[in-house]
């Protein structure tokens, strides 16, 4: 199912993703592509493990190709030869932007973990006013209107962790988190995190999860609740996107 979502992502077949050859495809705009994503990409780099799925346009088609085809594939993804793509993209006004790793759930470790707090269910009308700053990976104000599902962990009466499901495509749903720092190393990220998994594979949607490779807290948190790597994706922007976001 994930393979098949990236796949419209990156305009390629999902089968591209089993092989052993690297494949180049064009970038464009496609029905049920994740909606947070701003589609055609100059240049995405994929890989669920076996070689690399790049989705490009017809100026930096030339660069990415010679890229992945000097370099191991998991090497492309990391320094020191990501700053020979990075170097190359400059010239056309393009910087990589975003790197991350995905997982998805594990079904023979994904299960209800305990919490020493209670846990509720949330719906969209249950997330007025926590649109905040505190609760920011779980919640996206910009795009409200896919914050479908969340579970929120009480301490007599007060939030104190929150966990959100964004349905980002029609199959595929998203979890975020958030723990109030005085109430972190206490396993409430990890439970909201299980449950609201389950939640989602029980309305029929798979559930994933994102991270930054540095973000051990993060990474360590996906895997305590069940989740394990899937796929990692690299994109470029424009330079100004990315010295903006720099700001």
């Amino acid at each position: 199912m994930a393979m098949e979502q990236s796949a419209i992502d990156l305009n390629c077949d999902w089968t591209d993703f089993l092989e052993k050859d690297n494949k180049i495809v064009y970038s464009k705009e496609r029905k049920g592509a994740r909606k947070y994503l701003q589609l055609p990409f100059s240049c995405n780099l994929v890989s669920y493990g076996n070689n690399i799925v790049a989705s490009v346009n017809e100026e930096t088609e030339a660069i990415v190709r010679a890229y992945i085809s000097k370099y191991a594939a998991e090497h492309c993804f990391e320094t020191p030869n990501m700053h020979v793509l990075n170097e190359q993209l400059q010239k056309l006004g393009q910087k990589i932007c975003f790197m991350a790793e995905y997982f998805l759930p594990d079904m023979e470790f994904l299960k209800i973990l305990p919490c020493a707090y209670e846990i509720k269910i949330l719906t969209q009308k249950d997330f007025q006013g926590l649109y905040q700053k505190e609760w920011s990976n779980a919640l996206c104000e910009k795009r409200k209107e896919l914050d479908v599902l969340g579970a929120g962990a009480y301490s007599e009466g007060k939030l104190i962790g929150l966990a959100g499901c964004s349905a980002d495509c029609e199959t595929m749903w998203q979890i975020g988190v958030d723990v109030l720092p005085e109430y972190r190393r206490l396993g409430i990220a990890s439970a909201l995190t299980s449950r609201l998994a389950l939640e989602a594979l029980e309305r029929g949607k798979l559930p994933f999860y994102c991270a930054a490779w540095s973000n051990l807290k993060s990474v360590r948190n996906a895997i305590k609740s069940g989740f394990r790597p899937a796929w990692v994706e690299m994109t470029a922007k424009p330079c100004a996107f990315v010295e903006e976001m720099n700001r």
